[in-house]
């Protein structure tokens, strides 16, 4: 891999594994380390990254294994992403705005409520749109776990919506 490679083939990849090391981390400082340390890695491997066929989903997975490794060792727990951190600050007016930002303060809480696997899941399809196969190759497990793992979170978190909707909770 060339310098233009990396450039053209891995750079452009940098944020979407920043945000699924804060999702694990909620630390912006140790997700910053951690995809740095993805960087280093994947430069020091140039030579060997022909033979991967999926060299997001590589680096994805290699993202979350070291967010996993460094929340361990640093007994982390997983919280939700800084509030509006994801909201586009458009033309809307101030009462739109805040009625976003306390919706995706609600699905926030709502996906840290879920297990690891569901809110990682859920994380890479909904937010960083990745096919479930490629879901499966990051977090290494099989195929129909990610459908069902998905499709749980999803409807814990539509039941509490409507719920919450239903009775203003």
């Amino acid at each position: 891999m060339t310098t233009e490679d990396f450039k053209h083939q891995i750079l452009p990849i940098k944020d979407k594994l920043y945000r699924f090391s804060l999702r694990i981390l909620d630390n912006i400082a140790e997700a910053e380390d951690v995809v740095q340390e993805v960087m280093i890695k994947i430069w020091k491997d140039r030579d060997n990254l022909a033979r991967i066929n999926n060299l997001e989903a590589w680096c994805m997975r290699l993202t979350k294994n070291l967010s996993i490794d460094k929340k361990r060792n640093k007994n982390f727990q997983l919280k939700a992403i800084p509030e509006n951190y994801d909201i586009a600050q458009s033309a809307a007016g101030p009462q739109k705005l805040a009625e976003l930002s306390d919706a995706m303060d609600t699905i926030g809480k709502l996906i840290q409520a879920l297990p690891e696997g569901q809110r990682m899941a859920i994380q890479l399809r909904d937010i960083e749109g990745k096919s479930y196969k490629e879901i499966a190759e990051i977090l290494d497990i099989d195929l129909n776990k990610v459908k069902v793992d998905i499709h749980r979170a999803r409807t814990f978190i539509k039941n509490k919506l409507i719920k919450a909707e239903s009775y203003g909770l």
